[in-house]
């Protein structure tokens, strides 16, 4: 009864959530367009099965995956796990080597599942005509999301300022820019924001803050966010320089041809 009544609360804070968005939709539509809503009862049962979505989503992440990411976290930097002294705990960045795999892996098979990549991978691959191939795209945003959290627990174990990442980041995909194909920037640039939704937003924010909480020094507040700044950007760097290689090896076929 308990649970019943947590999720009958998180389903009318959805409600209260989505109200502004269908307000503005029904607002234009008799207002503006002033034209009677077609299919009003597919769309008001519509409306509501996309309310009860969200609401079991959020509560599924309340009691699922925010405390799996945590848990992670903390297991993999126990001083039993990293086997340091429980006394002094003297560690380098070093000793933090399976929180990085960790972060890398789960990156890459996050990106996998996500369905969002999914949609526009296939849609690539089919306007390309073959030339993009959607598991081509969907690998090399998976190592650039991998690289992306890795390199951002990196920073949370080191300390270091995220903007010194940032600004790297997007130096390099400024100048990859100037070398890739065309077609595919605009892809590029979306695939990046892609691998931060529902799939991997609540993981990489669970990661990021557990792991802040665990390691001495850290603030869970100021070190524990920016994993999905980092997962946003380097998918990008990835996918620029998978049309590159791409290029690369198209020009050198053509030129080898007879």
């Amino acid at each position: 009864m308990d649970w019943l009544a947590q999720f009958f609360i998180r389903l009318l804070e959805t409600a209260r959530d989505f109200m502004p968005i269908f307000l503005v939709l029904i607002g234009f539509q008799l207002l503006v367009i002033r034209k009677p809503i077609s299919n009003a009862r597919k769309t008001f049962a519509g409306f509501i099965f996309v309310l009860l979505g969200v609401s079991i989503f959020l509560e599924g992440l309340d009691l699922a995956l925010f405390p799996i990411g945590k848990l992670m976290a903390t297991q993999l930097t126990t001083a039993e796990f990293l086997g340091i002294n429980p006394v002094n705990k003297t560690t380098t960045w070093q000793t933090y080597a399976w929180v990085y795999i960790f972060a890398a892996s789960l990156g890459f098979a996050v990106a996998l599942a996500e369905p969002s990549l999914l949609a526009i991978a296939t849609k690539a691959e089919q306007i390309s005509g073959g030339t993009i191939r959607a598991w081509g795209l969907r690998i090399a945003v998976g190592i650039g999301l991998g690289f992306g959290l890795a390199l951002g627990t990196f920073r949370i174990v080191t300390g270091t300022e995220l903007y010194f990442y940032i600004i790297a980041g997007f130096s390099i995909a400024t100048l990859q820019t100037l070398f890739t194909p065309k077609a595919i920037l605009g892809i590029a640039f979306d695939s990046g924001s892609v691998t931060t939704t529902m799939v991997t937003v609540p993981l990489v924010t669970a990661l990021g803050a557990g792991l802040a909480q665990t390691i001495p020094g850290r603030d869970p507040l100021s070190d524990g966010f920016g994993l999905l700044a980092l997962a946003s950007l380097y998918p990008i760097i990835a996918v620029l320089s998978y049309a590159q290689i791409a290029q690369w090896f198209n020009k050198r076929s053509l030129s080898s041809t007879p």
